[in-house]
């Protein structure tokens, strides 16, 4: 089972934080790292483990470029059943009620299409010391695990 990790970004921690993952799944497996915004939904695997990373943007929006990536979820709607997911956001507590809402989006979406998500929902939290692509790191030793299960 081949590992995809899809990042959503706006300023580019999400790329930090695909990549500081894809090191610690590297171990393991040879995982593949793209762009949400270079990445089409008919190339979704449902026999591929997906990891998404989202950061979250003005007030709960998505990041640019998850946009085009979550659109055409929402036309082509395909059948995901079998896809397991799990997935690391990126938010700032200062936003309140729309803290981490990119990452819950995506996952939301996936869902709907009848993937399902596996392991802790990670949210960073941006006012906080730990910097994305440690706790990403750490949260990833347990990744290899939820593949296995598959």
């Amino acid at each position: 089972m081949a590992a995809v990790i899809l990042y959503g970004t706006e300023t580019g921690t999400g790329e930090l934080v695909a990549d500081a993952i894809a090191d610690v799944l590297a171990a393991d497996s040879d995982p593949s790292v793209f762009d949400m915004a270079e990445f089409a939904v008919e190339d979704l695997n449902v026999e591929d483990f997906l990891v998404v990373i989202c950061s979250t943007y003005g007030e709960g929006e998505l990041p640019s470029s998850a946009l085009p990536f979550a659109e055409e979820l929402d036309e082509e709607k395909p059948d995901l059943t079998g896809l397991r997911f799990t997935v690391f956001g990126l938010g700032d507590t200062v936003y309140g009620e729309t803290y981490n809402r990119g990452g819950e989006v995506m996952a939301e979406k996936l869902v709907a299409l009848g993937a399902v998500e596996v392991g802790e929902h990670f949210r960073h939290d941006a006012s906080s010391t730990i910097k994305p692509a440690k706790a990403a790191a750490e949260w990833a030793e347990a990744i290899p695990a939820l593949i296995a299960e598959g």
